[in-house]
């Protein structure tokens, strides 16, 4: 016996369908979670990003071919990681600096992601001050992604400078993009030599490049 062709109304038919879905991608979203908290844990251990794969499938106590299920190599794995991290980082940011004048905000910011970026002053996991610089160096195309979210805070609060009439002649976004950079590079860059720039000194002069000169007197 035939069965009826299904009319267009399927409702009960694609919410079965959206349960089994659901269910998949909540089993592959575990199964991630899972690799990338092992990853996080053989970094502490280490205090390097330099690890293998296999050290992570051990700790996550998953299969080699699992892990290529979900990503397509370890620096794909750290790079989820490290996105993950930087909304944990930008969270923690927007929260200490929420409230006050843009330019003071903007300071805070800027000390906050120097220390963030620095080796060995804040995070025990190395993703933003190894990890980070590799990724600027070897794969300018995923910088822009990768800091997406702390770029867009810095840019808000620049563009609330510019409102106050304070900033330079130039686009803000621009200017914020310079500001993000000097801090991060440079915090990369702090470690192995007798007199590290500080990130007082990063701070001032990010102030001089974005500020008319007679706004700081």
């Amino acid at each position: 016996m035939k069965v009826a062709a299904l009319g267009t109304d399927t409702v009960w038919r694609d919410r079965a369908i959206e349960r089994s879905t659901r269910s998949a991608r909540d089993r592959a979203a575990k199964r991630v979670q899972q690799f990338l908290d092992a990853t996080r844990e053989v970094i502490a251990t280490k205090a390097s990003t330099e690890f293998t794969v296999q050290e992570v499938v051990d700790q996550s106590k998953q299969s080699v071919r699992s892990f290529y299920q979900y990503f397509d190599s370890k620096h794909e794995l750290l790079l989820v990681l490290f996105e993950e991290e930087m909304g944990i980082a930008v969270a923690r940011i927007r929260e200490a600096t929420a409230e006050g004048d843009p330019l003071d905000r903007l300071e805070q910011v800027v000390l906050m992601v120097y220390d963030l970026c620095a080796p060995g002053r804040v995070s025990e996991q190395p993703l933003f001050a190894e990890f980070a610089q590799r990724l600027l160096v070897d794969h300018p195309e995923e910088v822009v992604a990768a800091y997406s979210p702390l770029y867009e805070y810095v840019a808000e609060i620049v563009e609330q400078v510019g409102e106050a009439g304070l900033l330079r002649e130039g686009r803000p976004r621009r200017l914020a993009a310079i500001v993000l950079q000097a801090a991060t590079v440079t915090a990369g860059r702090s470690t192995g030599v007798r007199q590290p720039i500080t990130g007082q000194e990063v701070w001032r002069f990010c102030l001089h490049a974005i500020i008319h000169d007679h706004k700081l007197s």
